[in-house]
This record gives C-alpha cells, structure tokens and sequence, in this order.
C-alpha cells in the first residue's frame, strides 16, 4: 500500500537536506530554553536566532513554515533518538509490552529537561490552528515506535496499530504533564495500565480470528464466545 500523503505522519520532514540543519539545530537549543518563559512564538524563534549568532533570514529559510516547522523539528529529533535506543542489543530481549513501555518512557525521557517548553507546546497545540499539528506528530512518534518494534504492516493494521499507540502516546504524554511527583510513579502505572489495556484488546481480536467469526452474525459471535466448541 502506497502511504497516503494526507495521513498524519506522511508528510515531508523539516529535516530534508537541505544546508541549513546546522541551522537548526544551532536554534533549537535556545528556543527551548526561552520557550517556559516567552512562549512557542515567532518573536521567541527571532530571540533565539539571536542568541545563536543565526541571521533572521537563515532562521525563516531553516523553519519556512515557522513555529510548526519548529515543533516539527523538536518532535522529530526526539523520536530519532528514541530510535536510536530501540536499536540497542538489550531491546529485542524484552517483551512486546516491555518494549513498548521502553519507547514511551525513553520518549519522555527526552522531554523532561525541557517539560515547561514542552507544557506550553502542548497547550499552543490545543488551539484549532495548531491541532492538526499535533496529531500529525503524535502519529509520526507512534509511526517511529512501530517501526522500531519492526512492524512492516502494510494493510489495515498498518492504521489500526498506529492508532491504538497514538492514544497511547497522547493520553500518557498529557499524564506526564501533570505529574509532579519526584519518581513520575503515577506515569509509570498510567502508561502500564494503558499498555494492558491495548494487550487485552489484541487477546480479543486474537480470539475472534481463532473462531472464525462472520461478522454479518453478530448472536453467532455472542453464542461462540459464551459456548466456545468443545467447551
């Protein structure tokens, strides 16, 4: 199946090749570090700029689509690094939910010396104008767990898992958030419970393909399910 350029997670990457990502990354740094206090704007990027020695000209040529491509940016190159640990030997030993819970927190691990910025990207990203943003990169970060897993769906599953993991991400994201708490426990359980969740639903779509369910039947399903064969 060829990738739908208007689903989220499908379109072009600020991190083409194209000269200026010694650019970027010479800003972001210090658009983090003024972010908590002065906001995801235009005016903070053109301060940052500043700070970095980074002309107002290059700054626009680097980030054309500005703040958005800013976050895009940010996004990307914590979901890289979150790659890059799935990558590690110890990895693949884990278990499916183990793994899992491991790109998530390595995710957050990445936010935490920056999570005011990343509270007030958050909130910029609830606004109408900036929500389509932030669905597109949460996709992208549960397209880049996926692929991490080494997911090669190409089907239906291709969107269902991503999906499922979007609200995964997404729900225990905005958990983070709100935990204050010096060892992120309440986090740690919240993203557990979520994963649980997601394997329960697996085990029972594992049980629907086993008794080879019609779907245009809906009481065979409920009398299979109740009086399994043999049961």
């Amino acid at each position: 199946m060829k990738n739908d350029p208007q689903m989220p997670g499908n379109q072009p990457e600020t991190t083409e090749i194209d000269g200026f990502e010694p650019v970027r990354a010479a800003i972001l740094p210090k658009m983090l570090e003024l972010a908590p206090f002065d906001g995801w704007t235009m005016t903070t990027a053109d301060a940052a700029a500043r700070q970095a020695d980074i002309t107002s000209a290059a700054l626009r040529a680097a980030f054309p689509d500005g703040i958005r491509d800013i976050l895009r940016y940010w996004s990307h190159i914590n979901d890289q690094t979150m790659g890059v640990a799935m990558a590690e030997p110890e990895f693949a030993g884990l278990k499916i939910r183990e793994k899992v819970a491991f790109a998530v927190r390595t995710r957050l691990d990445q936010l935490r010396p920056h999570k005011e910025a990343a509270r007030r990207a958050s909130a910029l990203m609830l606004l109408p104008p900036y929500a389509a943003l932030g669905a597109q990169l949460a996709w992208k970060t549960a397209d880049a767990i996926w692929r991490g897993l080494g997911d090669k769906s190409t089907d239906f599953n291709y969107y269902s898992k991503r999906g499922i993991l979007t609200g995964v991400w997404t729900s225990t994201f905005a958990r983070w958030l709100s935990d204050d708490s010096e060892d992120e426990a309440p986090t740690r359980a919240f993203l557990d419970a979520r994963i649980e969740n997601v394997m329960q639903i697996e085990k029972l779509k594992a049980k629907v393909r086993d008794l080879d369910l019609d779907p245009q039947k809906p009481i065979e399903w409920l009398a299979k399910m109740r009086y399994p064969a043999g049961g």
